[in-house]
């Protein structure tokens, strides 16, 4: 007989809100797009911090796939905070179907300022982000904030869709806001010596020299769009995008696929937590 526990794993599975570590889904609209998830805790000594959203919604006669990675940093409270609540701020403005990436930018802006007042519940710390809405099977929106990637495979070409919000790049932005950026010889660049991302959810002690502005971009899905890879910086500290995308080209199966993928980052060396969306369109 299939335990309680059993049951309400399925059930947050079947809505993007899974426990477990892995999980699938299809689309209603189109049989041929599918996706999977995968994730496995790191070596370090924390609590797992990556959390995953992936789900398909009916709105009235639209479908909209929902897919998304958050990699916490001292802290699961702000990632899981993130997973229950970023979508539903995206879908609840108002102008979202006329125009989904100014309603994107808004939401996250909304988003990271109600974690800021929230900071006595959600503690320190903070995440990154990484979503993608899929809108009626034909046009991919996808925003981040951080180093958690999404990438596309077209032809047998990997293409990059996010970017990676590393403070050695963005080092003339945080000084202008009276911060700095160490590089410590042996160590990544850091937003005032703490920090290895530029931009994040949270991290109210740095926010006056960190920023939660997403960059968006639109993709639109065509036939020779194979599938979409949503990572965590587990997979990219290892892999390029072309060698990700290459060692999970052959396996149709949108999960097995997922979890391919983190295996092979385990295999290169990788000690992060890593979590890995994989979204096939054939």
């Amino acid at each position: 007989m299939t335990g309680g526990k059993e049951i309400i794993d399925k059930i947050k599975e079947k809505v993007g809100l899974s426990s477990s570590d892995t999980g699938r889904g299809k689309s209603k609209m189109s049989k041929n797009i599918t996706h999977g998830y995968h994730m496995v805790e790191g070596k370090s000594h924390h609590t797992m911090e990556d959390y995953v959203f992936a789900q398909f919604k009916q709105v009235d006669e639209n479908e909209l796939g929902l897919f998304a990675i958050f990699d916490g940093h001292l802290s699961h409270e702000i990632p899981e905070y993130l997973r229950s609540h970023l979508f539903n701020n995206i879908l609840n403005e108002p102008n979202f179907w006329a125009e989904p990436e100014s309603a994107i930018r808004k939401a996250y802006r909304i988003t990271d300022t109600t974690i800021l007042d929230k900071a006595a519940d959600l503690g320190k710390g903070g995440s990154t982000a990484v979503t993608a809405i899929l809108i009626n099977g034909q046009k991919l929106v996808v925003a981040n904030v951080g180093d958690s990637r999404a990438v596309i495979y077209k032809n047998g070409v990997a293409k990059q869709l996010s970017i990676d919000h590393e403070p050695g790049r963005e080092r003339e932005i945080i000084e202008g806001k009276g911060g700095f950026v160490s590089n410590f010889p042996g160590d990544v660049p850091r937003v005032d010596g703490q920090l290895a991302v530029a931009r994040a959810f949270g991290d109210k002690s740095l926010k006056m020299h960190l920023s939660s502005e997403p960059d968006v971009v639109v993709e639109l899905i065509d036939d020779d769009t194979e599938f979409l890879i949503l990572a965590s910086d587990g997979v990219w500290k290892v892999l390029s995008n072309q060698e990700a995308a290459d060692c999970i080209k052959d396996i149709k199966d949108a999960r097995s696929a997922a979890k391919h993928l983190n295996e092979h980052a385990l295999a290169r060396g990788s000690t992060d937590d890593i979590s890995c969306v994989v979204v096939r369109f054939q």
